[in-house]
Parts: C-alpha cells; sequence; structure tokens
C-alpha cells in the first residue's frame, strides 16, 4: 500500500489528467511487447495473435508451454522475458 498513490478522475487534479491524456503525438511513446502464451485455454493463440495484428508492437516473445497464468506455469521463464525486455527497451 505504500505505493499506492491516489489518482482522482475529476477535482483539483485535472492538470495531472492533461498531462496522461493520449494523443497522437504520444501514441506508440511507450515501447510494446506482447508475451505470447501458447498453451493459453483462456485466450486461445490464434486471438492472441489477432490481437497483435490489430495493436502493433515492437516485439513478440513466445513462452512455451505457458498457460493463461504465466507467472504460475512458466515464472522463471517469465522472469527471464521480463528482464530481457527491461534491458533491450530501456
Amino acid at each position: 500500500m505504500s505505493l499506492v498513490r491516489p489518482f482522482r478522475l475529476y477535482g483539483h487534479d485535472a492538470l495531472l489528467l492533461k498531462e496522461a491524456e493520449l494523443t497522437k503525438e504520444k501514441y506508440g511513446s511507450v515501447h510494446r511487447v506482447y508475451i505470447v502464451c501458447d498453451q493459453d485455454n483462456a485466450s486461445k493463440e490464434d486471438f492472441q495473435r489477432w490481437m497483435i495484428e490489430k495493436n502493433p508492437t515492437d516485439e513478440v516473445k513466445v513462452i512455451t508451454g505457458s498457460d493463461h497464468m504465466v507467472m504460475f506455469s512458466k515464472s522463471k521463464e517469465l522472469c527471464l522475458c521480463l528482464q530481457e525486455i527491461v534491458e533491450k527497451y530501456s
């Protein structure tokens, strides 16, 4: 809870909302990487690929044998994957 910062949608924090506003100029300024979970029964791989096609990313990574809860099924692989992403895009 010490890391949670209050963010009001209405009121005197309008300046914060203005800075967070999505614009054409800002869109795409954050690198996006999609991690495909190839054994996901909730979101099948073809649906995941469709989402990637509709909202292109900078990179697509696949964690083989991972299911919908990749943080439980392949936690070590996910950690390594996230570490690679951080090193590449920071």
